[in-house]
């Protein structure tokens, strides 16, 4: 993202579930924003550190730390982003998550993480 260019919100759908990602840039660093469904909340903080590979220093990696709230399931969702995110764009991400949709059934679970993965893609694209 360019300087004038701090905040990109990016917006995916499918059936009865909709989400939104936010990205915003803090210096060099981006912090994501991904919430949607029937009551959006914060579920999930994950911090993801971009390092070199501890086995060949020439090869990118990351470090990943989670603090999830009790009881929601927003963590899995959460890593993924921001470990993706840091891993290809070299950057520090931070990852603020809380989807949830009522009486959500397997395969809206499946359409969720597809939509997250694709609006994760879309945003890696906006900023290579």
């Amino acid at each position: 993202m360019e300087s004038g260019d701090r905040v990109r919100q990016l917006t995916a759908a499918s059936g009865r579930i909709g989400i939104t990602l936010e990205a915003i840039t803090v210096g060099e660093d981006i912090c994501v924003i991904i919430y949607g469904g029937d009551s959006p909340h914060i579920g999930c903080v994950t911090l993801s550190i971009f390092r070199p590979s501890w086995k060949d220093g020439s090869t990118p990696s990351t470090t990943t730390s989670v603090l999830n709230l009790i009881g929601h399931k927003d963590d899995q969702v959460a890593q993924s982003v921001s470990h993706s995110l840091s891993a290809k764009l070299n950057k520090n991400v931070a990852v603020i998550c809380g989807i949830h949709i009522d009486n959500i059934t397997s395969e809206e679970i499946k359409d969720t993480i597809k939509l997250v993965e694709s609006l994760t893609d879309r945003l890696i694209q906006k900023l290579i």
